[in-house]
């Protein structure tokens, strides 16, 4: 009997404890799909953390039962990556940002064609126009861009690229002058510094940390009326790139900055200022002008403008114009709608469950998760017109803009970084994917500071201000991928060595010593192999036009 009742003790507990095993499964995963945290490295400083902690985040691990442990880059990427591949282990999913080739040539990433054509749907949909763009010469994809432009093209209502920005305050002290040339600017930002002596001024900042040199070298070939091909400029009848950083561009400009820094007016501490330190001189307001790239310093102008609201004032905010070396010259600031191929997201050779990678990026590319990427939930971040339209009333707008509702809502992780619409694409219901780009959204968000200026420059939007983009098929030139190990990526790297050593004595030098020192710097370019770089970047340009025109396929893969 005892032995019995020890028997029938026993039998309950255990019908209690899987009772109570099967109710924890289901209420931890009451979609009935088995959930699943994948690792995921992105190259770019940042906070890590994991996605199901961001409002999107969650919606899409409800979806897909699907989270991320996103790890961001601490210290210095090709240290990182060099760890990777030496340990061949990698985490499931890589964004590497301008390390993409490296890790395509370690064999790191999986190729990707097997798994479209099985369970990409939406993969086909949204990137089937660019797979010939897409594939390696071995005829495979193994990673996925960011820039597909999806349904009718929605030009941007704001600079989003470069520009030679100023702060309102020089131009409104001299009732919004007409400037188009380098001399004519600062000349300018010269005569409100000497108008207005403040110790905490700075004339000019300029950004060379880490691999954002480029944005101190980029200014070059801008002034000289071309677009953003990166370290070549392309003859548009001979398509012959040539690199220009020893050339009279890089010369003009350098002798320009160089006479800056004599008038005391350029910020010795850019070549030694972090990319965190830049951005905070930048938000401090004490900065006059600059050049760079809006998406590089949205942090900053977001800072500043925040303040200017404060403060009822728009004077701190800053400007852009195409500034260019001679008035003759057609500026080049504005992007083609193109797609830039040589960034993008992968999943690695590392993967524990590639198809559950595979189905949670297809499910991202649909019409709704798009619309949640960027515009949010609908009544809370953004409202719908009666006609359809999308827009940020002015409560929704006051607190969707900020940097912790950013963070915790999930936009500043998915609006980018993911497969995704480029920022140029339409919904199907006609809308704009690009918040800014919308608009009903740019009207609104201008404020009468903004009003005020464009009213001045006889503009209704900024982007009216730049000429129009040329077409170049190949563009932008430096998306072509540089074989890690070769040739030409030996000279690249040289080439960054010796420009990261010449351009502060180049800038910071006594104005006479100028002519000496860029003779000194040429002779030593002219030792590198410039002529194997420009012949390889000819043939890829060309290679591009004929791959965008049809002239020639890779047959490959997925077709």
């Amino acid at each position: 009997m005892a032995r019995t009742l020890r028997f029938i003790i026993v039998l309950l507990a255990v019908v209690i404890i899987a009772s109570l095993l099967a109710s924890c499964s289901k209420s931890s995963n009451s979609s009935g799909i088995e959930p699943v945290t994948f690792t995921y490295f992105n190259a770019a400083p940042g906070e890590d953390i994991n996605t199901n902690e961001t409002t999107i985040g969650a919606i899409l691990e409800k979806q897909t039962g699907v989270n991320f442990k996103v790890e961001h880059l601490v210290g210095d990427l090709n240290t990182k990556i060099v760890e990777m591949i030496v340990s061949g282990e990698y985490p499931d999913v890589i964004v590497p940002d301008v390390a993409i080739d490296k890790l395509v040539a370690a064999g790191a990433f999986r190729s990707l064609n097997d798994l479209i054509d099985q369970y990409g749907p939406n993969i086909k949909r949204v990137y089937g126009p660019y797979f010939n763009q897409m594939k390696a010469k071995d005829g495979n994809i193994y990673f996925l861009p960011f820039s597909p432009i999806v349904g009718k093209y929605n030009p941007s209502t704001s600079i989003e690229q470069s520009a030679f920005w100023i702060q309102r305050r020089v131009l409104k002290e001299y009732n919004y002058p007409q400037i188009k040339t380098l001399d004519e600017y600062f000349d300018l930002i010269r005569r409100y510094a000497e108008d207005h002596p403040d110790p905490n001024l700075i004339g000019f900042q300029a950004l060379t940390d880490l691999d954002r040199f480029y944005t101190l070298t980029n200014a070059a070939m801008h002034l000289g009326g071309y677009p953003n091909d990166g370290s070549v400029i392309v003859d548009m009848e001979t398509h012959k790139a040539t690199d220009y950083g020893a050339g009279p561009l890089m010369k003009r400009w350098m002798k320009k900055l160089n006479e800056v820094n004599a008038q005391n007016l350029f910020s010795k501490s850019s070549f030694v200022d972090s990319y965190d330190q830049y951005l905070e001189k930048l938000a401090s307001g004490h900065v006059l002008g600059f050049f760079d790239y809006q998406w590089q310093v949205a942090d900053a102008f977001r800072e500043i403008r925040i303040k200017s609201r404060s403060s009822g004032s728009d004077d701190l905010d800053y400007m852009p114009l195409p500034i260019v070396f001679d008035e003759n010259i057609v500026d080049q600031y504005i992007d083609l709608p193109t797609f830039v191929n040589n960034r993008g997201i992968g999943i690695s050779v590392s993967a524990s469950d590639p198809v559950r990678i595979i189905k949670f990026f297809d499910n991202l590319l649909t019409d709704d998760n798009q619309r949640l990427s960027n515009w949010g939930i609908e009544g809370e971040t953004y409202s719908v017109t009666k006609e359809g339209r999308y827009y940020r009333n002015t409560e929704q707008s006051k607190y969707v803009y900020t940097e912790s509702f950013r963070k915790s809502f999930g936009f500043s992780l998915f609006e980018y970084n993911w497969p995704r619409y480029g920022s140029g694409s339409s919904l199907a219901d006609g809308n704009s994917v690009n918040v800014g780009r919308q608009p009903e959204v740019a009207s609104v968000a201008y404020s009468e500071g903004d009003k005020l200026i464009l009213n001045r420059y006889g503009v209704k939007t900024f982007t009216e201000l730049f000429a129009d983009p040329l077409y170049r098929p190949w563009f932008p030139a430096w998306s072509i991928p540089i074989e890690p190990g070769s040739e030409v990526q030996l000279f690249v790297q040289k080439k960054s060595d010796l420009q990261r050593k010449y351009m502060p004595k180049l800038v910071l030098s006594k104005p006479e010593e100028f002519e000496e020192l860029w003779q000194e710097y040429v002779t030593e370019f002219n030792k590198l192999e410039v002529g194997v770089y420009e012949r390889y970047m000819t043939e890829e340009v060309q290679r591009r036009i004929d791959l965008v025109e049809g002239k020639s396929s890779i047959t490959e893969g997925v077709a």
